[in-house]
């Protein structure tokens, strides 16, 4: 039997073989014939197609019925990273197994959010009666001025007591909306315990995640990834919990200082706790928007005096925390860039709202930290100059070779 034209190899094909073969294609390609192959390649890449957007359809369903199981990993997976520095902590230094240190640092977290609960829910609830009870003789006294000083009532006086009606009514509302907040019914409930399980389990677990991760990894690029994941998370960690000493430390001086001038005790507290969280935790502005609420307050309550008292104090405690706690608290961590700090709580907030603006700063802190600890860094040329004394023409002219 005569071999097939296709096992002869090219170079002993009969020339008149060769001609046949190329009129043959030619004919095909006239008469629109496509060979063999082409069918191949459009059924195997019609089926990828199919494929891909199955899956791709599949996914989709999946993250829309999962999307609220992810947010609460994403939280968990947050809180996991800030109690992990301290649960390192505690085990290194006192020899106590991770599960116990997490839940000491449990413990804290419940106390404290407890403390929040008992000061802020009877705090907004006196200020609602203050408020009612003090609204009337603020616009009173308001009208006796602007009478004096333009020749006319600012408010009608009708509408005083739509005004004190509608003021008490919406600041009572908050301690509702807060009591509701807490205790809003099964749901908020499993959500929390949702983030507080998967909280304990990523940080009791994060030795054997992080073995599994590098486990993938080839040795040079293990010992890289392990530096880098726990450096930048130490530093993230130092970040948050120097803020949150800070935090306290603010608070509890403001408190004391609305108690020397006067304000009750149920409206210093949540009004203390609110400059110092604010003032801490939102950049820039949060100084501002942290104390000039309790001013706010202090000025109609207590009058003019105490009012400016308080200012006094919150300009100079700023520049102490400037100068003088903020640098000796973070000289061990990593400070975060201002802009940075700003853009990152803008979006945060605008993603998740008041948990997302909570988040970012921190989550804004490890990602800075990873840039900072990766890659290759080289020394300015400037920098250089101005170190050995030389003069930038000198040193333009002779470079340092590499």
């Amino acid at each position: 039997m005569a071999d097939h034209p296709d096992s002869i190899p090219p170079g002993d094909i009969p020339e008149e073989v060769a001609r046949a073969a190329a009129r043959e294609s030619l004919r095909r390609e006239a008469a629109g014939a496509k060979p063999a192959w082409v069918d191949r390649f459009v059924w195997s890449a019609l089926w990828k197609v199919v494929a891909v957007g199955a899956i791709a359809a599949a996914a989709v369903i999946a993250l829309d019925h999962l999307g609220h199981l992810l947010g609460l990993l994403a939280i968990a997976l947050f809180f996991a990273l800030a109690m992990i520095p301290g649960v390192e902590a505690l085990v290194k230094r006192y020899g106590m197994r991770r599960g116990a240190a997490v839940g000491i640092i449990y413990l804290a977290a419940l106390v404290v959010a407890a403390f929040m609960i008992a000061v802020l829910i009877p705090g907004l609830v006196r200020f609602a009666k203050t408020v009612a009870e003090s609204a009337a003789g603020w616009f009173e006294a308001l009208n006796d001025w602007s009478s004096e000083t333009f020749g006319g009532p600012l408010i009608d006086a009708e509408a005083f007591g739509d005004g004190t009606s509608d003021i008490a009514g919406i600041v009572g509302s908050w301690a509702d909306d807060v009591l509701g907040f807490v205790t809003s019914g099964l749901s908020l409930t499993f959500d929390m315990f949702t983030i507080a399980a998967f909280s304990f389990y990523f940080a009791v677990g994060f030795p054997g995640l992080m073995r599994a991760v590098m486990s993938r990894m080839p040795p040079a690029r293990q010992r890289v990834f392990r530096w880098i994941a726990l450096t930048s998370i130490e530093q993230t960690g130092g970040y948050f919990y120097s803020r949150l000493l800070i935090m306290a430390i603010n608070g509890g001086l403001s408190f004391v200082v609305m108690v020397a001038v006067g304000l009750d005790l149920l409206l210093a507290a949540p009004l203390a706790l609110f400059m110092g969280f604010v003032s801490t935790f939102i950049p820039f502005i949060g100084t501002y928007l942290g104390a000039i609420v309790p001013i706010l307050v202090v000025l109609a309550v207590e009058g003019v005096v105490n009012a400016v008292v308080l200012l006094a104090w919150v300009l100079v405690y700023q520049q102490i925390e400037n100068y003088v706690l903020s640098p000796r608290l973070s000289s061990k961590t990593m400070e975060l860039n201002g802009a940075v700090a700003f853009g990152g709580a803008l979006a945060g907030g605008a993603l998740a709202g008041p948990m997302g603006a909570f988040m970012a700063l921190p989550v804004a802190a490890l990602i800075t930290a990873i840039i900072k600890n990766t890659g290759r860094t080289y020394e300015v040329i400037e920098e250089a100059e101005a170190e050995v004394g030389a003069a930038p023409a000198t040193a333009a002219a002779a470079p340092a070779a590499d």
